[in-house]
């Protein structure tokens, strides 16, 4: 019998959708299960999107340019010129979500053996990307009790050897809602500078900033016009996580160029999806001012219930919908595989990410867990309910 591939060994197991089969023998079992693992929210997707595809009148459901439909990139033009990011059309790649998006960026930039720093936890599927592409991740740790600020400059430099050839952050970050500031983003541009690397750049949260905080972009970063790739998504701006699409950008004319042959082997992002996003483009600012109200709402239920628990540490996120806390347990994979196989409470139980695969360090994130704040304020009541009754009866419970 063949072999599988290396890579194919090497890839790691999503900690977001690797216990979705325990989930689902706790539904069999007539358990309600509150879904905290993952960020599909239950935001409804704007009115114009779902229009544009019910009054589709078109013959053909054809190719669309490799980059993107061209009047959809002009609109994207527009939204950045709001967010005062200045691109023309030809600088944007339309992809397959954020996802395909990073990974054009990560084989453009970077060959088979060349290093990426990423602080971490990160979005574990940075360590995919980086596989698929022969690339080694080096993290750099930052902690929890700093609240996953960025870590000093003196850490990227004792990173940086002579494969380092990039790094990658996401603001406001994805698994732990941390939002970079303007003089953390200025440490960032002072060693990419230095250095001469790559800046990689996921800002799919751009518009989820809490407590009057403002969001900076990579993108505006004076000297290193030429270094920062950014990654953007409609995802989770206008919650339509299926329709898949994303996109790259860069001022950078050659890695644009490079980008867009592999975008050419892959022939062309999904037409529908960006007929939907470009009439997502007519969203009203009310729709976020709502949707900001609600997960501001929702984030504070959750960070103030398990603040309450004890032996639980959970900073307050300034963006994103997620929170990473440390609870009182003695291995994350176990307490939430746990949780769906042995645990209820009212014949309700939590499914949540262990943190453990949002690291590239071994043993790293062993007592944290990722919260994915996505669910109505009633069902995160009841599910952090859920959870201080589970921290009093786990068996590896460490307090």
């Amino acid at each position: 019998m063949p072999k599988i591939s290396d890579k194919g060994r090497q890839m790691p197991e999503s900690p977001i959708r690797k216990l979705v089969p325990f989930a689902e023998k706790a539904k069999k079992a007539g358990r309600k299960v509150y879904h905290l693992n993952i960020g599909q929210p239950d935001i409804p997707t704007p009115k114009s999107m779902i229009d544009a595809m019910h009054n589709l009148d078109i013959d053909v459901i054809a190719y669309s340019h490799s980059a993107g439909i061209l009047s959809y990139r002009e609109k994207m033009c527009e939204y950045y010129r709001k967010h005062n990011i200045h691109i023309d059309p030809e600088q944007i790649i339309v992809a397959a979500g954020a996802s395909e998006a990073i990974l054009f960026g990560v084989q453009s930039c970077l060959n088979p053996g060349d290093e990426i720093i990423i602080p971490e936890p990160f979005y574990a599927n940075y360590n995919g990307f980086a596989i698929s592409a022969g690339v080694k991740v080096k993290p750099i740790i930052s902690s929890i009790e700093s609240g996953f600020a960025l870590p000093p400059i003196s850490e990227f430099e004792k990173a940086i050897g002579p494969n380092t050839k990039a790094i990658m952050v996401c603001n406001p970050n994805n698994p732990t809602g941390y939002l970079y500031s303007a003089d953390e983003l200025e440490v960032l541009r002072q060693i990419v500078k230095k250095y001469d690397l790559f800046l990689f750049a996921d800002e799919v949260y751009r518009e989820f900033c809490y407590d009057g905080t403002v969001h900076h972009s990579v993108m505006n970063l004076e000297g290193i016009e030429d270094n920062v790739v950014l990654f953007d998504s409609v995802s989770k701006r206008y919650s339509a996580c299926g329709v898949r699409i994303g996109a790259m950008i860069s001022r950078n004319k050659e890695v644009m160029s490079t980008a867009l042959k592999f975008a050419q082997a892959r022939l062309s992002p999904p037409s529908l999806g960006q007929i939907a996003a470009e009439a997502a483009m007519e969203t009203p600012d009310s729709y976020f001012t709502e949707v900001m109200g609600e997960y501001l709402k929702r984030r504070d239920v959750v960070v103030e219930m398990m603040s309450k628990m004890e032996g639980v540490v959970c900073p307050k996120p300034k963006g994103a919908f997620y929170v990473t806390a440390s609870l009182p347990i003695d291995d994350s994979d176990k307490f939430c595989q746990w949780l769906l196989e042995d645990f209820e409470h009212e014949n309700q139980t939590v499914m949540m990410a262990p943190a453990t695969g949002f690291y590239s360090t071994p043993g790293a994130g062993k007592n944290e867990v990722r919260i994915s704040y996505v669910l109505n304020v009633d069902d995160l009541k009841n599910a952090m309910n859920a959870l201080e009754k589970a921290l009093g009866q786990y068996p590896g419970k460490t307090l």
